[in-house]
């Protein structure tokens, strides 16, 4: 696989503050990083390992998605329709009990990689269990991940004895590290109100001292509060403050039940949440006030959630829910206009995961994580705007490319 790779004939969207779009525009890369982007003449076409004609579409940064539960694609369409707590301890949670082992993780693993780089996401932020075989998994397909071990106070897949549970993610964030450095391993404690105080604390102190991302589901349900034992009235977002769980990298997934407090401390904690919109209707949870937590200053990623909950991992189909919900939510057609769901997509998933200074745009120095989009079809022409066209027209079958890390992993829209 050639080192160097010249794409070209495409409109750049950098997704940088200060030079967002070039058009007419080409990006060069060499040994896995953006090494220059331009205009007009190429920099020496013949002299490059590959060059790759973007036809006229939108050259862009990979996707970001901030929360899923690669392995759980095995569950798609198994349990559809139902209230989050009937789906989950009626079906999914005795389901993984009798099929979750190392094999099948690792299988659908790859299969829910396959899907997210065919579908322009070139990095995802996961939580399973037998997580160190789900991070092998994806090791070998050339997504760039953040893989995460789930905690849980009860007898798990891999985790027998709920005493082990805290340890058992502390061994996942050792092995890890050994499968380099597109696969960071993270820690997962389930939510609130599936474990303890005491394991929330050892979770997040664990993960404070190997300095990984932790993850939890938190505000999901409005009945959340309820759910939890040791919360003395408060909101899950209070309690998780006085537990000291929350600053920058504690990763919130949902946050669908939040208040004026509760935005003001995640903000005050710089702690990023990661907006489900599609699994979130799907399951009647509610409707995330991400209007307010941007403007509160806090952090938003976007997610699709596992294909259980939301029956894929398409983040085209995800951004243009997110701009429309909030629409009809707040009955005004201005708010999560497409630039900020796109951003959502690219540069605040990669803030959520701290990989900003790596990912998210297009710029010199940054790793080469790239999609072309094909703008040549029917339902993407024409294109007065490629911030709007890519949230409301395009669909994931649209991408053509996808480069992660320098190495070409979709070409054509099949997998390379």
């Amino acid at each position: 696989m050639a080192s160097h790779i010249l794409i070209h004939n495409g409109t750049v969207l950098t997704m940088e503050t200060d030079r967002p779009v070039i058009e007419n525009g080409w990006v060069m890369i060499q040994n896995h990083r953006i090494q220059q982007l331009g205009t007009g003449a190429l920099p020496g076409v013949a002299g490059h390992g590959r060059v790759i004609d973007a036809g006229g579409g939108i050259i862009m940064p990979g996707l970001v998605n901030a929360h899923i539960h690669a392995p759980m694609s095995m569950f798609r369409g198994l349990a559809d329709d139902l209230p989050l707590d009937v789906w989950l301890n009626a079906h999914i949670f005795p389901a993984e009990a009798r099929q979750v082992n190392p094999d099948s993780v690792a299988r659908w693993t790859r299969h829910s990689c396959h899907e997210m780089l065919l579908s322009g996401t070139t990095t995802c932020c996961d939580g399973y269990f037998f997580e160190t075989e789900v991070a092998r998994a994806m090791a070998t397909t050339g997504i760039r991940a953040v893989a995460a071990q789930g905690v849980i106070d009860f007898p798990a897949p891999g985790v027998p004895d709920p005493q082990e549970n805290v340890r058992h993610a502390i061994d996942h964030v050792t092995a890890v590290k050994e499968l380099g450095s597109r696969i960071t391993p993270s820690i997962f404690c389930h939510s609130a109100y599936t474990c303890s105080s005491k394991t929330l604390v050892a979770g997040k102190d664990a993960a404070r001292d190997a300095g990984v991302l932790f993850q939890i589901h938190a505000a999901e349900v409005k009945h959340e509060p309820e759910m939890i034992k040791e919360n003395n009235g408060e909101s899950v977002i209070q309690y998780l403050d006085r537990l000291g769980i929350l600053d920058k990298q504690t990763l919130v997934a949902h946050g669908v039940w939040v208040d004026e407090t509760d935005l003001t401390i995640l903000a005050r904690c710089n702690t990023p949440v990661v907006h489900c919109p599609e699994s979130n209707m799907k399951l009647a949870s509610g409707i995330a006030p991400v209007p307010k937590m941007l403007g509160a200053g806090v952090q938003v990623a976007l997610g699709t959630d596992g294909c259980a909950s939301n029956n894929d991992l398409d983040m085209f189909s995800e951004m243009g829910t997110a701009a429309k919900l909030h629409k009809v939510a707040c009955m005004d057609p201005c708010v999560m206009d497409a630039k900020t769901c796109l951003t959502m997509a690219t540069m605040g998933g990669a803030r959520a995961l701290g990989m900003d200074r790596e990912i998210g745009s297009l710029a010199p120095g940054k790793k080469a994580d790239i999609i072309v989009v094909d703008t040549a079809k029917p339902h993407m022409q024409p294109m007065h705007n490629p911030f709007s066209g890519l949230v409301y027209s395009a669909k994931s079958s649209d991408v053509s490319w996808v480069i992660v890390d320098g190495i070409v992993r979709v070409a054509g829209g099949k997998l390379a």
